[in-house]
């Protein structure tokens, strides 16, 4: 597996020389930013962030704001809370240095068993076993594992740390991800050219691409709502901060009615617009898919003069008006970039 590993493994950002211990803060940067999220996604938001913040305590010193703004667009937002807080008690409490046991690493905010292992392994050479998606779908493989996900997940952690040799555990661990990533895949796995098909129960029982199994996912519920996207006339959109805690906490926001099951009817809805204006429905609504919902947004969008009076419904403390052209600098999620694109499509 190393052999291959060495020849073969993926030439990505964070990654050293085979056989060098990696940076701990590109090992917990990048592997944060993987969380739930590809490859391709990740890459540029990492090189931006690392440009911006080369080492924890410039992250630590960053206002919450500005990194939540950077990493508007890269979804879950609750990681990047997190990473902020990481950093300030890696600084705080360890002197800018992180801690290299899975113990210590564990009680940072954010980083769970799998980011533990994987920087244990990959920055400090501990023989640690992180086990991500590829890694579980390569063990369920190897071993014929029949037992669903996610019941299977602690059968396949067992499992996975049988195979962690002493020595350089960290390519080991790269190793799994890329042997997952790129051979053993959800669909279609390349066994012919795998190198460790020899060893694999599943493909010398012709079931590789039936593993790992899985419950059937219920379907997403659905939830609507009215979105009021405001122009003013020097050009200004407002936005709204959301609150700290929840869904999209501390993001940007347009003013919008509750997401709920049921759409309220349009004249009640207009009474929970943030100004009084002549609102009128942009035609089409915007659809997002969250994890847990699917998300419908009918927009309504409204001229207002510069000397505009917020309405003590929209929370005017929360809000606050900024210029088109800064709004891509702005720490809207990617449904506000939709609501805003939609209402100003024809601008």
């Amino acid at each position: 597996m190393l052999a291959w590993y060495d020849e073969e493994r993926r030439d990505l950002p964070w990654r050293v020389a085979p056989g060098k211990r990696a940076d701990p803060y590109r090992v917990w940067l990048s592997e944060i930013m993987l969380q739930q999220t590809t490859v391709k996604a990740v890459i540029p938001f990492y090189a931006r962030f690392l440009a911006r913040w080369p080492t924890i305590k410039a992250l630590a010193a960053a206002p919450l704001d500005d990194v939540l703004a950077a990493w508007a667009g890269l979804g879950y937002y609750s990681r990047a809370r997190n990473l902020h807080k990481c950093a300030i008690a890696v600084v705080e409490d360890f002197g800018g240095k992180f801690p290299s046991t899975i113990a210590e690493l564990q009680k940072l905010p954010g980083i769970g068993p799998y980011t533990a292992n994987a920087i244990a392994a990959i920055a400090f050479g501990e023989s640690a076993t992180p086990v991500d998606g590829n890694v579980e779908r390569v063990v369920a493989r190897l071993f014929a594992v029949r037992q669903s996900l996610p019941a299977a997940k602690t059968e396949l952690k067992r499992l996975a740390a049988t195979l962690t040799p002493e020595r350089r555990a960290g390519d080991f661990a790269q190793a799994m991800m890329d042997l997952g990533a790129g051979i053993c895949t959800p669909r279609r796995p390349s066994c012919l050219v795998c190198p460790v098909q020899q060893d694999c129960a599943a493909a010398a029982h012709g079931i590789a691409e039936q593993l790992p199994m899985r419950l059937e996912r219920a379907e997403r519920p659905q939830r609507v709502g009215f979105a009021f996207v405001a122009l003013r006339e020097d050009g200004c959109v407002l936005v709204r901060k959301r609150a700290e805690a929840g869904l999209l906490g501390g993001m940007l926001e347009v003013p919008s009615t509750a997401w709920g099951d049921l759409l309220p009817p349009a004249k009640e809805a207009l009474r929970s617009a943030p100004l009084r204006a002549d609102w009128w429905a942009v035609p089409g609504t915007v659809v997002h898919v969250f994890t847990h919902f699917r998300l419908e947004l009918i927009v309504y969008r409204a001229l207002v003069p510069a000397d505009a009076t917020l309405t003590f419904w929209a929370e005017p403390e929360r809000c606050q008006w900024v210029a088109r052209r800064d709004l891509h600098a702005a720490a809207l999620p990617s449904v506000m970039r939709k609501v805003i694109g939609h209402a100003l499509k024809e601008n």
